[in-house]
């Protein structure tokens, strides 16, 4: 069931605790209620227990919803939180030693920043989708050179030549004023962060970002 919601997502969605504002919970349910297919709680300043304790709202908001939630980068709070989206970068864990230890059935995703990374991806029989990016230059990721849509146009083709199934998605930067262009390049899937944790209104802003996305073919 996990793989088959992933084969339809389109819109997947990083963010913090947002322990500053105190609305973690209304906001997640804002963001599925308007379109987020997944949700990755990415947050490098809390512990663990408080991690665990935000899957626990994230993973009640995903069952209500009917969507996907993401853990980052620790394949331990991954299995001790149930999430059946697990996402590493390239210097975390490998992914068959992250596969090794989470069983067959959680959803692993890689970032990829180059076109080698993209073709290893491509290869590992252990990863169910991976992320090309940055397309642009990002505060989420500081001191990371964007990839720039170039990357995008090489995914797309790549996938299109082999005719791989597997899901990927773009990121970095990708809000209302660049989603066209990076529709154009050739991405049906993205990530975004600031686009809408930034938003007045979540729910409005994943509506919107969603519709401009065609329909996977």
């Amino acid at each position: 069931m996990h793989r088959q919601k992933l084969a339809s997502a389109q819109l997947y969605l990083c963010t913090d605790s947002r322990k500053e504002k105190g609305d973690f919970a209304n906001f997640i349910d804002a963001a599925y209620t308007g379109g987020v297919d997944i949700i990755q709680l990415r947050d490098k300043n809390i512990e663990a227990a408080e991690e665990l304790a935000c899957l626990e709202v994230l993973r009640a908001a995903a069952k209500r919803h009917g969507k996907l939630f993401s853990a980052n980068d620790r394949a331990d709070i991954a299995r001790l939180s149930g999430a059946p989206v697990f996402h590493v970068g390239q210097k975390d864990l490998p992914v068959p030693a992250a596969r090794q230890l989470l069983g067959t059935e959680p959803i692993i995703g890689l970032s990829t920043h180059s076109p080698a990374q993209v073709i290893a991806a491509m290869s590992t029989n252990a990863l169910d989708y991976f992320c090309t990016g940055p397309i642009w230059a990002t505060p989420t990721k500081p001191g990371r050179a964007p990839a720039g849509l170039e990357l995008v146009r090489y995914a797309t083709a790549l996938l299109t030549e082999t005719g791989s199934p597997r899901a990927w998605f773009a990121i970095g930067g990708i809000d209302h004023t660049t989603i066209e262009q990076v529709v154009e390049a050739g991405a049906r899937r993205v990530v975004v962060v600031r686009a809408i944790t930034e938003a007045d209104d979540p729910s409005s802003a994943a509506k919107s970002l969603k519709s401009a996305l065609p329909p996977l073919s």
